[in-house]
Parts: C-alpha cells; structure tokens; sequence
C-alpha cells in the first residue's frame, strides 16, 4: 500500500500530452479496462494522479511486447497491485516465537469479557504485553477480536451491553498505554474522529504506536467538530492531522471542511469509510491498513 499517494491534478488533455496517447484512447482504456481512475474537482473535471500515468506506461510497456491491449491493461493492474503488496509486506514484522500463545489468548480475552469479567481480561492483557510488543497485541489480539466483537454483535450473537463493556475495557486499556503520549520532541500529530463518528479504538491504537516511534500525540477524540479542530490545528501547527470515519458518508458529507483543511495542515483520513477517492479529492493521504501497519509507514516518512 502506498501512503505516499499523489493527488490528483492533471486533466486527460496534459495526460495525453505527457504519454503520447491520444485522450480518445485513454478514455477508452479507462471505459473498458478500468485502467484509469479519475476523480472529480469541484468544478466537475474529471482529475489523474500520477499513478494513472504510470499505469498507462505499464500498460504501453506490455504492448510494445505484443500483448492485446486487453493482456496489456490487465498486467499493468496487476503489476500494481503485487507492488502495493509487497510494499506492505516490506514493513510486517518476522515472525515472533510468542506467535503460539496468541490464539489461546484470544479465546480467553473473548470469553472474559463475555462474562464481564474485567479482572480475568485484564491478566490476560497483561500476560500478552509482558512477553509479546506492543504492536503484536494490538495487531493479533486487539485489532482482530474487535472486528470480530462487531460481527458478532451484528448478528446478535452478543448483546449491546457485552459489546459495550468490552469496547470499554480495550479502550481504556488502549489508552492506558498512550499515557503521555503529548510528550517528546519528534513530530506531532493530531488525532481525531470526524463529527457522527463515537467509535475511535482503532485511533488510539494508532496513536499509542505513533507514539513508539517518536511522534507527539495530541488526541481530540470522537466526534470532534471540524471549527473545533480547525482551531486546534492553527495553535498546535502539527506535522500530521489524521482524521478517522466507520462510514463513508461521514466523510462525504465534510468533504469541503476536508479540502480547506488539508491546505493548512498535511492531513490523512483513516478507517473504514476513507477510499482513495475521497483521500484524493481532499488532497489527503489514505491509510488504508489496520493501525500498526499505518502508523508505522507513517513513521517512516517523519519529516
């Protein structure tokens, strides 16, 4: 996954001029093969990133090979993909031999917290993160019994009042291990869910490895209303902004407060409601991954 993602700026007349294909092409490519993936600017024009045009160039490389135009645009697509993969691969961490103990402690997390028993969940918290890192809690335990709480609450198979308590106790935990995470003199990066959004666990497990790797957390929390966060932004000046959003709509419907924004502050939106299209038509970065792998690409690009 690249979270270094361009935005989108050029018009399909500069994206022919630039590859030596006509823009009737183009749109045919991108018609058929899908091998073109536009935005819209406010004023209704159809926007390319970078990675469009580097797409096409796969694709150009594939047909002076001989392959259909077809075999071309479906190599170039898949070229692209298995570099995102193992881009994200690159930055896993190997293997840990504390692996085996992380099935077992994840049955006995949920049945724990089933039962509403805090004590019981919390040894086992505390077992894992005395042999195991943080980051592999979070990403093996953490981050897959979460989304597996919200299956299951989905299909009744909890009640409101287990998911409750059990979100409480994650999030407390989780936030626990953020404590003092506005200290340090490395970059800063401010936190926050977007107005409508109340669910901001998988935010702070962002923040608390963020905050591993040398950066400053300043956390706004659920539901943080953007003249809120606008102001916040003009006084702490930080190197990051990340917005988060369960739903697209979300999103959507603060589009323009996003765009203004991100011309102030360098801002990425996160969570299952950010797509590349969204991220792009704000001029944002989408970090697309669960929370350990974002937060450690990010920390990557520190300024």
């Amino acid at each position: 996954m690249n979270f270094e993602a361009s935005p989108a700026e050029l018009r399909i007349g500069e994206l022919s001029r630039r590859l030596g294909v006509s823009d009737h092409v183009l749109r045919a490519w991108e018609r058929r093969y899908g091998l073109l993936r536009p935005v819209r600017s406010a004023g209704g024009f159809r926007l390319y990133a970078e990675a469009d045009l580097q797409r096409v160039r796969r694709m150009q490389e594939h047909l002076a090979r001989g392959l259909s135009a077809a075999e071309a645009a479906r190599a170039a697509i898949e070229e692209e993909r298995a570099a995102l993969a193992e881009e994200r691969a690159a930055v896993r961490p190997a293997p840990d031999p504390g692996l085996g103990q992380l099935a077992g402690a994840a049955q006995a997390l949920t049945i724990a917290l089933d039962e509403f028993d805090e004590p019981a969940a919390q040894t086992v918290l505390d077992r894992l993160l005395s042999s195991l890192t943080v980051e592999l809690v979070i990403r093996e335990v953490l981050v897959p019994y979460l989304h597996e709480l919200g299956e299951r609450w989905q299909r009744g198979a909890v009640s409101v009042a287990q998911e409750h308590f059990a979100s409480s106790v994650v999030r407390e935990r989780l936030a626990g291990l953020g404590r003092g995470w506005g200290h340090g003199h490395g970059p800063r990066a401010l936190l926050a869910c977007v107005p409508g959004e109340l669910h901001d666990i998988a935010l702070i497990a962002f923040g608390v490895v963020l905050h591993r790797h040398g950066w400053r957390i300043d956390y706004l929390g659920a539901n943080t209303p953007l003249e809120d966060l606008a102001r916040a932004v003009a006084a702490t000046r930080p190197d990051l902004v990340v917005l988060a959003a369960a739903a697209p709509e979300l999103f959507e419907r603060a589009s323009g407060e996003l765009a203004r924004l991100a011309s102030t502050a360098p801002l990425a939106v996160a969570g299952a409601g950010a797509s590349r299209a969204l991220a792009d038509s704000v001029g944002a970065r989408l970090l697309a991954d669960d929370p350990v792998t974002a937060a450690e690409l990010v920390s990557r690009t520190a300024p």
